[in-house]
């Protein structure tokens, strides 16, 4: 008998079958709004329910626990949270544009928090929740029976609004997702109207009247392709940038943000920041602040006193929720199936409905007058007969009796006889028989207007117009959301006047920029003053002068190049230490800067074919590179040569094609041939031979590039503080990749050779011996001697086992302030414009072991 009832069935088929109705039934039931009152069915039972509780605005507010308990009872048998939570965002004027309930208590913030249980909470509508649903008693729309068919329930609200379009709307349903955004109400309006005017009006026509989104918590908008094809298509990105200004107190700056993008947690932003700040992926930051309050937002972003804040802020946009976007998707309910529509259609699909609500309405109040009209002619007919008519129903011995006597003599109807039967005594003034009168005057007017209305279509455009500009003018503002016409991805430069700089960079590695302007306010001849405070015996070994919009290249040792913009590189005075390069290019300490190279004109295509870049590696490779092919600078470095194992980059120098190449090893030789020979080669190239070693232990110690025509001398120091400067003619050209010529006589006395140089009189050198000790000295000094000699001895070691470290080539200081580190670098720089200006002696490596 069991076996009888059971039913066997297709799981296959039962589960497609079961999940596609469940699929339709969030899409139509849960999650997607209807574009005709932009309500899913928990926002329209939560304003249904209110309105039949009489909670109205000018009512006083109801507990929210007794609205949920109504609409759960009644309307929506699901959780009462979602309920509850329906509601609250309704009153949210964060998350609504307008805000539909009148909220009372805690209904939670913008930092994230949770309203208050439903039992401390009250709520009414607001007077905008009450234009949804005006008229609604008119059979303006259908009603369909509740969860139980004890009640019912409208199918859609009447709306005097576009409340789509101007709230928006976001939810997840099967297989789809709707996100709009919210707009102004008078610009929707107005685009509305437009409309009507001019039902082919084109989308670009609209977007006269409906510039862009307008969020509740203002921002702005950066760019306007995203609006575009939001309103176009129903698709769309749309970026939102935090509103924020720069305020200076007591000589700092700080960034005050008071408008955030829409549907961004102002605390989670705040933490955010503060983790980038910890994360030491922003630096510049020295606290921040929520001082928000009654009067508004208010995010206080205190910078540090060497960082520039239009700098940090753009940082800020570009890594925090200062700027996000707004993934448009519009999908809603168009005749109960789910549909993209673009601005358009959503206005057309309104106006359709509005259409039909004010033609049920007039057929409605139209049915309505013409009964009452009916009813005073009855009455009118009555009064003109008062006597006969008080003598029929005297005479008469029932109520019915009476009606059907009346009928007979006046032709009335039953309607008309039974409103002259239950007639008032006082209607029998002559007051009230003219009251009678001019009532039914203004019936006839009425329905002429109603009938007006049905039969002629520019009369019912004309009743919508109206009503829309009535809620146009009563609740219409102003935007709130800023737009950014011609706003795209950050540029900083916008930021930078192109001011000259001068560019320091310490033998430790410490940078910084410090306006031109600062050396030269000395007057010619003066004593000077300390350039720069450096660490103990720290010294400034490079100077450029370049402008904000220049770029700085940087090569490692392991083969990676890097970008700043000179407006990147801290600025400071010239006192001031500057910043560790290590920690600017977030390099790890074996990953050394062993090249610098200025490019004053990166971007320019000419200037990039006509320079190149000359590399040497310790083992005695060499590579030229398109200056081209390190003109799109990344975040992360690129590889600027592929080193071989166990190879190191020892120099990059800046050329424009037509230098003479010389590479020193550490047994004393140096090949000297023209660059070029060496043909033009791709980024991630290895290279060429340069120069064979004549050892296993040998290495390139150094590269120099100079032009013929240059003053420049080649200066050489071996380990054990020997020197010698030569004339460049004294190394004659050979062909690349050879063993060289003697360029010092290597010695016990002399030691290997450290360094190589090319230098002039204006020159000094620093050098610095493993034991720390260091000495700086005139290159002038120096007298000019062979090739294949010793040289003179440049430093005497005192300790024993002591040796040269590395040797450094400066710009010469003034006498007067020879004990300083770097002193009236303003003089220098104007003494010697044409060297600074020279790439071939101003972009060296760093150090040269």
């Amino acid at each position: 008998m069991n076996s009888d009832r059971i039913i066997e069935i297709n799981i296959d088929k039962e589960m497609r079958t079961s999940y596609i109705d469940y699929s339709m039934s969030v899409i139509v039931s849960r999650a997607l709004p209807d574009v005709r009152d932009g309500f899913k069915p928990v926002h329209r039972r939560v304003l249904f329910g209110m309105e039949k509780l009489g909670n109205f605005s000018n009512a006083p507010y109801k507990k929210s626990a007794r609205i949920v308990g109504d609409v759960l009872g009644k309307y929506h048998p699901h959780g009462d949270s979602s309920v509850y939570f329906a509601m609250v965002r309704l009153a949210q004027d964060w998350a609504m544009r307008y805000p539909l309930v009148d909220g009372q208590g805690n209904f939670g913030s913008i930092d994230g928090d949770s309203p208050a249980a439903m039992r401390y909470t009250e709520a009414r509508l607001a007077k905008m929740g009450e234009e949804m649903m005006r008229d609604l008693d008119e059979d303006t729309v259908d009603f369909e029976p509740n969860f139980d068919n004890t009640l019912e329930e409208p199918v859609v609200l009447p709306t005097r609004f576009p409340n789509l379009l101007v709230n928006g709307a976001s939810g997840i349903a099967v297989g789809m997702a709707t996100n709009m955004p919210p707009h102004n109400l008078t610009e929707s309006i107005n685009g509305c109207l437009a409309m009507l005017e001019n039902p082919d009006i084109t989308i670009p026509e609209l977007m006269h009247y409906i510039k862009a989104p307008d969020f509740p918590t203002g921002g702005i908008i950066y760019g306007y392709q995203g609006v575009k094809d939001a309103f176009e298509t129903g698709r769309g990105r749309i970026v939102v940038r935090a509103k924020a200004e720069i305020e200076t107190e007591n000589d700092r700056d700080k960034i005050v943000v008071t408008e955030i993008p829409y549907n961004v947690n102002k605390r989670e932003l705040i933490e955010a920041i503060a983790r980038l700040v910890e994360e030491k992926r922003i630096d510049g930051i020295s606290n921040i602040n929520d001082e928000s309050d009654r009067q508004g937002m208010r995010i206080v972003i205190d910078v540090k006193k060497d960082q520039n804040a239009n700098v940090l802020l753009n940082k800020l946009y570009k890594m925090s929720e200062l700027q996000s976007s707004f993934s448009v998707n519009n999908v809603c309910l168009v005749n109960g199936r789910p549909e993209t529509v673009n601005l358009k259609q959503l206005i057309q699909y309104f106006l359709d409905h509005r259409h039909e609500v004010v033609i049920r309405r007039s057929k409605f109040e139209l049915k309505k007058a013409q009964d009452r009209a009916h009813i005073l002619e009855g009455l009118i007919i009555a009064s003109d007969n008062i006597d006969e008519v008080v003598h029929i129903i005297r005479s008469s011995k029932t109520t019915d009796e009476a009606r059907q006597r009346l009928g007979e003599r006046f032709g009335l109807d039953e309607v008309q006889t039974r409103a002259i039967v239950e007639m008032r005594l006082r209607q029998l003034t002559n007051l009230e028989q003219g009251k009678l009168h001019d009532e039914l005057d203004e019936l006839m007017k009425t329905i002429a207007h109603l009938q007006e209305i049905l039969s002629n279509p520019d009369v019912c455009r004309k009743v919508i117009e109206d009503e829309l500009i009535e809620i146009r003018d009563k609740y219409g503002d102003e935007r709130r959301t800023q737009i950014e016409y011609s706003g795209e991805e950050m540029n900083a430069e916008d930021f930078f006047p192109d001011d000259p700089m001068i560019i320091t960079i310490s033998h430790f590695g410490y940078i910084k920029r410090t306006p031109l302007t600062e050396y030269r306010t000395q007057n010619r001849g003066g004593v000077g003053a300390k350039g720069s405070d450096t660490r103990d015996q720290d010294f400034i070994e490079y100077v450029y002068e370049a402008t904000n919009h220049n770029y700085m290249l940087f090569f490692t040792g392991l083969g990676r190049c890097y970008w700043l913009r000179v407006f990147e590189i801290p600025e400071g005075s010239k006192n001031s230490k500057g910043r560790a390069i290590q920690n600017l290019l977030n390099l790890g300490p074996e990953n050394r800067i062993y090249a610098f190279i200025r490019a004053t004109k990166l971007k320019d295509p000419e200037y990039n074919e006509s320079h190149n870049i000359v590399f040497a590696t310790k083992n005695g490779l060499v590579k030229k590179t398109r200056l081209s092919e390190y003109s799109r600078p990344r975040a992360n470095g690129v590889i600027a040569i592929n080193l071989r194992e166990d190879d190191q980059l020892i120099g990059a120098i800046l050329t424009e094609g037509d230098s003479e190449v010389i590479l020193a090893d550490r047994n004393g030789r140096a090949i000297r041939f023209n660059e070029s020979t060496i043909r033009t080669m791709g980024r991630s190239a290895t290279g060429v031979k340069g120069m064979t070693l004549s050892s296993a232990d040998d290495e390139i110690v150094g590269m120099i590039c100079m032009r013929t025509s240059a003053d420049d001398d080649v200066l050489v120091v071996s380990e054990q503080g020997m020197g010698k400067r030569s004339k460049l003619e004294d190394y004659r050209v050979t062909n690349r990749g050879g063993k060289g010529v003697k360029t010092m006589n290597i010695t016990e006395k002399t030691g290997k050779l450290i360094a190589i140089k090319n230098v002039n009189d204006s020159n000094d050198l620093v050098i610095i011996n493993k034991s720390g000790i260091m000495l700086r000295m005139k290159v002038s000094s120096l007298r000019v001697m062979g090739r294949n000699t010793q040289g003179v001895r440049l430093i005497n070691l005192e300790k024993k086992n002591d040796e040269i470290a590395s040797v450094c080539k400066v710009q010469s200081q003034p006498e007067s302030e020879e004990a300083e580190l770097a002193t009236n670098q303003g003089e220098s720089l104007d003494n010697s414009s044409e060297e600074i200006q020279n790439d071939n002696t101003t972009n060296e490596q760093q150090d040269n072991k």
